[in-house]
């Protein structure tokens, strides 16, 4: 049975001091019950907050990245070898900006989630579309290029290791908001598509996250949704209470796996 995840990707934003007060923050105002709460700090404090987990049953840290390589001349990048060796358990790959801003390709993409899977680190993988794909209508074959191109390689038993998180791109920070019937649509496709892909286990079996401008007002409704099994926060994950209204939102679904 899948697993209801609430991740928060905390992107380039918050010092290890503030960090460490808003993870504090969530930990006394929340525990997680059926759902998986996920926190993904910079790289700076990553270590500081799978510390301050430890104990906390249901609460997991994430990496925002990780190279491909296990080391090497690198400058700058983290490998799988230091987050496993920190216990992180999680890393997020595959996000739009990191497609956007820093050029990743579905190759590159493949070959970091390989990697990731290869030392039993469980995958956040990213897909979705941008503003001008959704406006033509083609947004199921774009986010279905992207996963055939990249985790649809991947075999039955390696993507066990996987979480998706449909990001709308066109959703995210533009003011423009996804409803959760469009949110349901795509999830409905990519797990027919893994169905298809891999197997019908697999297809029952993945978690689907949504990650397009969740916030404590639209949480619920999101959730709700059949397809839909939780999901990767932005901006509402840098506040306590708004990220835990998020996680009370996924506890208060009938799905609650």
């Amino acid at each position: 049975m899948r697993k209801f995840i609430v991740a928060g990707n905390w992107k380039m934003n918050t010092t290890p001091k503030s960090g460490k007060q808003l993870v504090k923050d969530v930990l006394k105002k929340t525990k997680p019950e059926n759902v998986k709460v996920i926190f993904g700090p910079p790289f700076t404090h990553l270590l500081q907050t799978q510390k301050q987990l430890k104990g906390h049953k249901g609460f997991f840290a994430a990496a925002q990245n990780m190279h491909q390589e296990d080391r090497g001349a690198y400058t700058g990048e983290i490998s799988v070898e230091m987050l496993e060796d920190i216990g992180a358990k999680f890393v997020i790959i595959g996000h739009s900006e990191r497609r956007l801003y820093f050029k990743e390709t579905n190759a590159l993409l493949l070959a970091k989630t390989k990697k990731a899977i290869l030392h039993n680190r469980k995958v956040i993988f990213c897909c979705g579309e941008p503003l001008a794909v959704r406006e033509k209508g083609t947004h199921f074959q774009y986010v279905m290029r992207q996963l055939s191109a990249t985790i649809f390689k991947l075999s039955p038993e390696e993507f066990k290791q996987v979480i998706i998180a449909y990001e709308p791109i066109w959703a995210i920070g533009t003011g423009r908001t996804a409803s959760p019937e469009q949110a349901q649509d795509m999830h409905f496709a990519i797990r027919a598509a893994i169905k298809k892909k891999m197997n019908e286990d697999l297809a029952s079996g993945t978690s689907i996250l949504y990650g397009g401008s969740v916030k404590p007002s639209n949480a619920l409704e999101i959730f709700k949704q059949p397809d839909v099994d939780g999901g990767l926060v932005g901006g509402a994950s840098l506040h306590a209470d708004d990220f835990v209204a998020i996680i009370e939102a996924a506890k208060k679904t009938d799905r609650g796996r």
